[in-house]
């Protein structure tokens, strides 16, 4: 494999390319017109216009993206996240015409791509499951008789969903009828199939994902656990690796359960297998992604082991080069997604242009990102500027780098999640560890961090008083000497 198309922007888009440039490949950029001076375009070999900015007609057109592949003589593409990588159609395109599809194959993504298949795949593999049913309802009758037998609350989840689309909450018969059919209409909405079922609600729930990697010969390793639990609207925010919560029993017995959920489906490549733990520590299945992940780089930094470049060994056919007992967890890494959101307006996308953009850097930080000051954030794709993560010996040392880092990154010209991945880092909850997916319900308010913003303020207010007032009482001598100005050419 001497040449690889990414089929993806932004900082995704950079990641891939720079392991695959770390590996003597050659690398190609796709984009589409509002990302013609795109770093990722920048940083590639070659780069091939697709078309005008909605991702329908760039990011998603997968002809053009064939055929972006075939003019370049691209041996590979890898699809990143989001837009066409859990497309099961594109990946069968990717084959049929003698590329190779740097993901897993189309079957899996296709079964691991509808939840209730995804169920139906793994029942004969002694893995814990959600008490519900494991077929589509669209009947309101026989919705009420399966969630008085499973008992409220109950969740209604579409199976084509994710990102917390076509998903409700139910806490009473009352409430069924009506949720039910926003879940079927959002559902249709987003994936075009209307497909719900109904298992129990997990109250106080943590989300834990366990990375898993698989060769072509045979071979599937864990690579541990990540932590997701802070979310918004169900989409994840902050991450880290590993949690503060699995003993070494549990997380052996939730990387061998994740192991059979891959095997499961002939799964090949990095993928992740995602459970709930309730407040018992009894953990459930909940879906596959069947690519890699946002959150990856915790993984990487415990583990050291560049998921990118396993992706590109495994889709050239070489065997794993190490076994499950060769893996072992050094340290802690935490994640914060840089969303161009507003966490003061309720998480509302934020566009604009940077007009200040400055990194945070130093021992124990990664940025991941794909923009620079000047640059303007587009309303036509997903809000992320970028994954900040930091990494030490112990997770202290982790959420400290953290804290520093979000402080010393500036970004002006919009709003972002910043000021929030401050706010949780600081929260004695978070701490503590002792949080679950309901951290922002039960702990954030944007009345929270204006409060602490005005405190610093006025701190830094009485400083800059004092220093002043200290100044007006030193005597204050001109100076003697010359700068000889009028000596020096100019």
């Amino acid at each position: 494999m001497k040449k690889i198309l990414v089929a993806n922007r932004g900082e995704i888009a950079l990641r891939v390319m720079r392991s695959a440039r770390k590996m003597g490949i050659k690398t190609v950029a796709v984009y589409s017109e509002i990302d013609r001076n795109a770093l990722h375009v920048r940083y590639a070999d070659e780069a091939i216009y697709l078309g005008a900015a909605p991702s329908s007609e760039s990011y998603l057109a997968m002809d053009k993206v064939i055929e972006a592949a075939q003019s370049t003589g691209a041996d590979g593409i890898h699809p990143g996240y989001g837009f066409l990588s859990e497309n099961a159609v594109f990946a069968k395109m990717v084959e049929d015409n003698g590329i190779t599809f740097i993901g897993p194959r189309p079957h899996a993504i296709r079964i691991m791509g509808s939840k209730l298949a995804a169920k139906e795949a793994v029942k004969d593999y002694d893995i814990p499951m959600v008490p519900g049913i494991e077929e589509a309802i669209t009947d309101v009758e026989l919705a009420k008789e399966i969630a008085t037998n499973i008992g409220f609350p109950i969740l209604i989840k579409a199976s084509a969903g994710g990102g917390g689309k076509g998903m409700r909450v139910v806490n009473n018969l009352e409430e069924l009828p009506e949720q039910m059919e926003r879940a079927i209409s959002e559902a249709i909405s987003a994936f075009g199939d209307g497909a719900v079922f109904i298992e129990k609600y997990v109250t106080s729930p943590r989300h834990i994902e366990i990375q898993v990697l698989a060769d072509t010969h045979g071979n599937t390793v864990h690579l541990f656990e990540r932590e997701c639990s802070v979310q918004r609207r169900h989409q994840k925010v902050v991450e880290e690796a590993p949690s503060a919560v699995l003993t070494p029993e549990l997380r052996a017995e939730m990387g061998e359960a994740a192991v059979k959920v891959a095997k499961a489906c002939d799964y090949v490549g990095a993928g992740t297998v995602e459970f709930l733990l309730d407040d018992q520590h009894n953990f459930y299945f909940l879906e596959m992604n069947t690519r890699l992940q946002v959150e990856h780089p915790v993984t990487e930094l415990i583990t050291g082991i560049d998921l990118v470049e396993q992706q590109i060994k495994v889709a050239r056919g070489e065997k794993l080069a190490f076994a499950q007992e060769d893996l072992t967890i050094t340290g802690h890494a935490l994640e914060l997604r840089v969303y161009a959101e507003d966490p003061l307006d309720n998480f509302l996308p934020s566009v604009g242009t940077l007009s200040k953009y400055e990194r945070p850097v130093g021992e124990g930080i990664r940025l991941d990102d794909g923009y620079e000051q000047g640059m303007e954030i587009p309303i036509y794709y997903d809000p992320m500027i970028a994954k900040l993560v930091t990494y030490g010996a112990t997770r202290e040392e982790a959420i400290t780098l953290m804290k520093q880092a979000i402080s010393d990154y500036k970004i002006e010209g919009i709003e972002t999640t910043l000021p929030f991945g401050k706010f949780v880092c600081e929260h004695d909850a978070f701490v503590s560890g002792n949080f679950d997916t309901h951290f922002v319900k039960n702990y954030y308010s944007p009345e929270l961090i204006q409060a602490a913003t005005q405190k610093e303020q006025e701190i830094a207010a009485k400083m800059g008083l004092q220093l002043f007032l200290e100044h007006q009482q030193v005597l204050k001598v001109p100076s003697t000497s010359s700068s000889d100005w009028n000596t020096k050419r100019i």
